[in-house]
């Protein structure tokens, strides 16, 4: 597919080929993915700025989205990447791959940074889902800051970096900029911009922004930072439309195969069966869910695919509110267990 992109997409490319530190908070529909291997692009054929790139994204974005973008527009299909999921053999073979891109799952920073043993060689690293790095505690956090002096350019993507307040900022910003703008030390960023909030004593519970705190946040990291609503940029119909695909399994599929082409299916658990057309295709449907209900009433869980995607789509929304509909009673309780 031809990628022409709109103005705004356009600035952005711009704005992260000339900005060696950017984060980049565009709402979800405006072509984040898209508009930062644009920029990729540029660096490595155009400019011969960088030499390769590391990706960190949450599980099922590493493992599908940035694979199926690269592969989905035309200027980009040139691009060499690897995809370093699943196993410890599987995720070395794909950092040693010599490729332009190597995608990772953010689980993993640590086990690279601190058990592989395998060269930190890029040159560029792209955060997608900035707002996975608010806690500085975490162990992903402290792993990327000990290689980030190594990383020459960085991008941080997200949609809203701060849905628990202005606090979530000072972290995501340390390890874009090495805590140029808001500090080296969370202690001197409450102390510049917060007061306490809640306490007993001497104990402090929380903390809320001083008089003016907000705009002397953005003013300080606004150089270095593009922020986009969809609503302001794109011709928004009543409802937008985004597509979620949600892989199976070989072995999952195989199943789903048998169930629809014999309307029979033996599992470990239980049999399932359908008595007619109008049955197998309910069945069907709950097989794709994840879950199917035996001859008994009881459910067998097939897969968490959907399950998984959900979990991303509820992260990517940072505490803005999410509704879904659910067609299975089994759907609910395994959204409830997963959620909880």
């Amino acid at each position: 597919m031809k990628f022409i992109p709109h103005d705004y997409q356009q600035y952005a490319i711009q704005f992260l080929t000339e900005h060696p530190v950017a984060a980049l908070l565009l709402d979800m529909g405006l072509g984040k993915t898209v508009t930062t291997l644009t920029a990729i692009n540029e660096l490595l054929f155009d400019r011969f700025e960088i030499r390769r790139v590391l990706v960190i994204a949450p599980l099922r974005v590493a493992r599908d989205t940035w694979s199926a973008e690269i592969e989905k527009w035309e200027h980009l299909k040139h691009l060499k990447y690897s995809v370093a999921v699943g196993t410890s053999a599987e995720r070395r073979q794909a950092l040693h791959a010599k490729t332009d891109i190597c995608i990772l799952n953010r689980e993993n920073i640590s086990w690279l940074v601190e058990e592989s043993h395998i060269p930190f060689d890029f040159d560029m690293l792209v955060i997608d889902e900035l707002s996975g790095f608010k806690n500085h505690q975490t162990k992903r956090f402290k792993a990327l800051m000990k290689v980030r002096p190594k990383v020459k350019r960085i991008v941080g993507l997200t949609g809203t970096p701060s849905s628990n307040g202005l606090m979530d900022l000072w972290a995501e910003f340390r390890l874009l900029d090495m805590g140029q703008r808001l500090g080296r030390f969370i202690g001197q960023y409450r102390t510049a911009y917060f007061q306490p909030d809640k306490r007993n004593g001497m104990v402090v519970y929380s903390y809320k922004p001083l008089p003016q705190a907000e705009k002397q946040i953005y003013d300080k990291i606004s150089d270095i930072t593009i922020s986009m609503k969809a609503i302001d940029y794109l011709q928004m119909p009543e409802l937008l439309l985004t597509e979620v695909p949600v892989r199976l399994s070989k072995q999952e599929r195989e199943r789903y195969k048998q169930l629809k082409q014999e309307f029979v299916l033996d599992l470990p658990d239980g049999e399932i069966t359908a008595a007619n057309a109008a049955s197998l295709s309910n069945k069907l449907s709950q097989l794709a869910n994840g879950a199917v209900y035996d001859d008994t009433g009881a459910v067998i869980p097939i897969h968490s695919r959907k399950l998984d995607a959900l979990e991303d789509l509820i992260e990517a929304a940072n505490g803005k509110p999410v509704l879904v509909a659910y067609w299975f009673k089994h759907d609910l309780e395994r959204i409830q267990e997963r959620l909880r």
